[in-house]
């Protein structure tokens, strides 16, 4: 069985299914936000994935490139029309030297908490950090931690989904120590069982912010969404921009 702290162990389990799993979810607001950050810069994605963000940022005329730690997901990605044109490195976002300088980097949908502990979140900073130029933002799409859910043994069970043809279960373990959620998701399907473990390392906005700032980085701006709501205590993701300092 694959490590599930290994960095390619999300998108290597889900890169055949992942276009599928998350087809609802529109891009276009996050690409607006981040095309007017993006313009005439170099830009930079951490955890690329399949491209559901990058190829339609693309397609607004922003330079963008990426990094992943699944040859899977790159793999689909190259698939899709656009998606050999855009460079991709292989490689683990918190270690491995990402160019530069950029003048944007950003990762989504909670991909930086793939960071499985605070050690390895703190490096990816000081990692985005000297990849941009003097000014250049860092962008992180993250959930605002519910620890409310787990308040029964921390662990909780919860149906995702369920119709007469899928029946889909997230069962979780949460380490309130190391701020850690191992997830199973089960999926359970007229021709069998497919089990698909996920784990993640959260950390509090406060948390950030201070990592940011071991890494010379400032928050120059925090919102409740890409469409720049206000970020306040009902708030559950946050948008943080930071600031390379000069």
């Amino acid at each position: 069985m694959a490590d599930i702290d290994d960095p390619a162990h999300y998108g290597d389990l889900w890169a055949e299914i992942y276009d599928d799993e998350h087809h609802f979810m529109d891009p276009q607001a996050a690409v607006a936000f981040l095309a007017e950050f993006g313009q005439g810069a170099r830009v930079l994605e951490l955890g690329i994935g399949t491209g559901r963000v990058a190829l339609p940022l693309a397609a607004q005329g922003v330079g963008v490139e990426g990094i992943d730690s699944s040859e899977a997901m790159i793999s689909r990605l190259r698939s899709k029309p656009g998606g050999q044109d855009l460079e991709v490195t292989l490689g683990d976002m918190a270690t491995t030297p990402l160019g530069g300088p950029f003048g944007l980097v950003f990762t989504v949908f909670n991909t930086f908490f793939g960071l499985m502990t605070q050690s390895r979140q703190v490096e990816c900073f000081a990692n985005v950090s000297r990849s941009l130029e003097d000014g250049g933002r860092f962008v992180l799409e993250c959930f605002v931690p519910d620890l409310v859910r787990y308040r029964d043994g921390n662990q909780t069970v919860r149906v995702i989904q369920i119709n007469d043809r899928r029946l889909q279960l997230n069962a979780s373990v949460h380490d309130p120590v190391s701020q850690r959620v191992t997830t199973q998701v089960v999926m359970i399907r007229e021709d069998g069982v497919q089990l698909l473990p996920v784990g993640l390392r959260y950390a509090w906005p406060a948390e950030l912010d201070l990592i940011a700032r071991l890494a010379g980085l400032e928050l120059e701006a925090r919102f409740g969404g890409w469409g720049k709501e206000p970020f306040d205590a009902g708030s559950s993701t946050h948008i943080s921009v930071y600031r390379r300092l000069t």
